[in-house]
């Protein structure tokens, strides 16, 4: 585990394990590194380097007032994978930590990188524009914003507590160990890193990124995810990307990393591996 400090004075955490070829976590609003402990201990465990960093402004990472937008996040990526000199690297992002991937790519360019996932992730683009009419209402992100502001703590209960993991869905049954560490993560961050997240996660379009890429592209999405709906996300950027592979999950919900570890994991390693 260590730090680096980006050129505008930002502190970023990571953590760093193992050795081996490297697969490089980027994790979901407004968590942390932390929410791929089951990533990381299985993927060590079969032989890899495992990276994971917390966001500016998530986790252990300097809460800064500003710079939290996709750009910033990319340049952070990017300044951690010189920093660590990484080569044939797996960048896999969640959520958010997708289009922090995507963007990577984009806007750095694939020098050091063998392959790509995104799994239940922002891309290409989440709310709803003229171009762009199967996207969710701004009103939506609005009223996010509005609780990330004034009841952060009471919010960052209810969302996994319902939709984030399915555990609204009937007959399913819900993990208090999960919803906690959930929170857990959420409460570590900066409340206005997550309120301006916000803004960055659902109204970048990440169109032309995934366009630039041309590295093998895993997509993995849940078709029942209530947060990265999937027909406007999975879909379209397998569709985008050059080399992309569309793996869609029947009843997954947005949080399957978690909740459906074992199937993720070994998909993933499939996916390495081939």
């Amino acid at each position: 585990m260590g730090t680096i400090t980006t050129d505008d004075g930002t502190e970023i955490f990571y953590k760093d394990w193992g050795s081996g070829q490297p697969i490089v976590f980027s994790h979901g609003w407004p968590l942390s590194a932390d929410d791929w402990d089951a990533q990381m201990m299985f993927f060590l465990a079969q032989g890899y380097r495992v990276i994971a960093h917390d966001r500016r402004g998530h986790g252990r990472s300097t809460q800064t007032g500003d710079g939290h937008d996709m750009d910033h996040y990319a340049d952070d990526l990017a300044a951690l994978t010189a920093h660590l000199d990484l080569h044939d690297a797996v960048h896999v992002g969640h959520s958010t930590g997708g289009g922090e991937v995507a963007r990577y790519l984009g806007r750095h360019g694939e020098e050091r990188v063998a392959k790509a996932v995104l799994i239940s992730a922002v891309p290409p683009l989440m709310v709803r524009t003229d171009a762009n009419p199967g996207g969710l209402p701004k009103s939506v992100f609005d009223d996010i914003q509005t609780q990330v502001a004034t009841n952060r703590s009471r919010f960052y209960r209810d969302l996994p507590s319902g939709p984030f993991y399915g555990f609204n869905r009937p007959g399913a049954e819900p993990s208090e160990a999960i919803i906690a560490n959930w929170w857990r993560q959420g409460m570590m961050g900066g409340a206005k890193a997550h309120h301006d997240g916000v803004v960055a996660f659902s109204q970048t379009d990440f169109t032309d990124d995934l366009r630039k890429i041309t590295v093998p592209v895993l997509v993995m999405h849940g078709d029942d995810d209530q947060v990265v709906p999937y027909e406007n996300s999975g879909p379209r950027s397998a569709e985008l990307l050059q080399n992309g592979t569309l793996k869609t999950y029947a009843g997954f919900p947005h949080g399957m990393p978690t909740t459906q570890a074992e199937t993720i994991n070994a998909d993933l390693l499939e996916f390495i591996r081939s």
